[in-house]
């Protein structure tokens, strides 16, 4: 007869390391407080009794006799969603979507179960909200004639009555919202700690794997990280998004980040309303719509997200500092970037910084973090300090070095047509000292070695070209 030993460890609910005893600062990711407590129970006789959802006993085949046959995608509906999937939803795979509380999951993942319902056999988890909760926001997004009949609705956080419902409705899509709610009876851990949540994932991916039912979960992310989110996950599932965006503004950015059946770092646009999530087709000029053309202190510049180019404005000011300490505040720029930029303007370029605060914008609450951007946020800079606006049909694309000179991103063709799609008419590039792929002919392509000499094209200190010449400049 076995019997049950019971011993206390604490886990660190930011990064999920396990000590034997309380320590105020976890070691391996520097959080305070975030060890705590919990009682495992273990058999004696070493026996484990395999999770409910797990498949029965693997058997090993040759490479030659694996079927190739792949399944074909489930088509969503939501082109954008779509999009970031990789072009669908793999049958039997596990989606995770992370974001900060209130940032819209929980309405995004409920506009792609009424899409998706339409099709398929949907069974909508919800640990949170109550069913009357729920119907409310359905119907802001759709009205109560069109709500899609295989659409079914549990209001459920133990995972052991979860996989009951699952065996009842037999659903073809799973949605888990959150997994933060979510508990296994048999763990004397706490709803929302690290055990329970990665034993919960673990369960639900054995679920996917075995009956071919697709399931997407929703976790929190919290600053303070007191509530075990998505970075715990990550692992475990297949696809890994993040809807990220101010909480001010009205665009929202679904991320990619962890993708086994698409390219990473995709991103889909989507703009907060009253009815929902609404799709951005053209982010770039949702982007730049209310741009106040010919302003000193901004420039337009191109960034890749994903497989997607969008152009986005910077905005740059400069006022002298008021108590001899110049700030540097970006927003949507990394601060070290800023800090960079900064110095090779002062240096090369030879604009007194050192006495003037700078503070950089990205508008619309987009983060770039690629250095494609440098000669953007440079111009926004330089232009707030010289008041002179940069040409309102330029774009700026080049990475900066620390000599001044200006370094060829990738992708630039891409780019480039990008900008001549939204009818810019003009680009100042770094000097291609390799040959490469032809630039766009719709496009005038100013190619300039240095920092100094791309921002006199920018202020409209050049040569006059033909039509539809490119002009290279050293």
């Amino acid at each position: 007869m076995s019997k049950t030993k019971t011993h206390t460890r604490y886990v660190c609910q930011q990064c999920g390391r396990v000590s034997a005893g309380f320590m105020g600062k976890c070691p391996q990711c520097g959080s305070f407080n975030s060890m705590v407590e919990e009682i495992v129970a273990e058999e004696t006789n070493g026996s484990k009794t395999a999770p409910r959802g797990l498949s029965g006993r693997s058997i090993p085949r040759r490479l030659s006799e694996v079927s190739t046959s792949a399944e074909e995608r489930i088509a969503v509906p939501i082109g954008e969603f779509s999009r970031v999937l990789g072009g669908g939803l793999v049958p039997g795979s596990i989606v995770l979507v992370g974001g900060d509380p209130g940032i819209g999951k929980s309405t995004l993942m409920l506009q792609v179960a009424l899409a998706m319902a339409t099709r398929l056999r949907v069974l909508y988890v919800s640990g949170e909200e109550s069913e009357r909760q729920i119907k409310m926001r359905a119907a802001r997004i759709a009205s109560e004639s069109k709500f899609p009949p295989e659409l079914f609705l549990v209001t459920e956080t133990s995972l052991d009555t979860i996989f009951e419902h699952v065996a009842t409705v037999k659903p073809d899509l799973l949605i888990v919202d959150s997994i933060q709610t979510v508990y296994i009876p048999e763990m004397d851990s706490a709803a929302g700690s690290v055990s329970q949540v990665r034993e919960s994932a673990s369960r639900l991916r054995e679920l996917a794997k075995s009956s071919g039912e697709s399931v997407f979960v929703i976790g929190h992310v919290t600053k303070e990280g007191t509530i075990a989110g998505p970075r715990v996950l990550e692992h475990i599932v297949d696809t890994v998004l993040y809807l990220e965006g101010d909480r001010f503004q009205a665009y929202r950015l679904l991320r990619s980040v962890k993708n086994r059946f698409g390219a990473t770092a995709e991103v889909g646009v989507f703009e907060m309303l009253e009815r929902g999530l609404a799709e951005v087709t053209n982010p770039s000029e949702a982007f730049l719509a209310e741009r106040m053309v010919n302003a000193a202190g901004s420039a337009i510049a191109v960034t890749m997200e994903g497989t997607r180019p969008l152009l986005v404005e910077v905005q740059g000011l400069t006022n002298p500092a008021q108590f001899g300490n110049a700030r540097r505040t970006p927003n949507g720029v990394d601060y070290n970037r800023l800090l960079m930029i900064a110095a090779v303007l002062t240096r090369r370029v030879r604009l007194n910084l050192s006495e003037a605060d700078i503070f950089v914008n990205v508008v619309g609450g987009l983060k770039i973090d690629e250095p494609a951007a440098d000669l953007a946020i440079a111009a926004a800079v330089a232009s707030s300090m010289k008041d002179l606006p940069v040409r309102a049909d330029t774009v700026l694309i080049g990475e900066i070095g620390l000599a001044g000179e200006l370094r060829m991103p990738g992708q630039m063709p891409v780019r480039l047509r990008e900008a001549a799609k939204l009818g810019f008419k003009t680009a100042i590039v770094p000097k291609r000292l390799r040959k490469g792929e032809s630039w766009p002919a719709d496009i005038e392509v100013v190619e300039a070695r240095s920092v100094q000499l791309a921002l006199e094209l920018a202020f409209g200190v050049q040569r006059e070209a033909p039509q539809g010449r490119k002009i290279a400049q050293s």
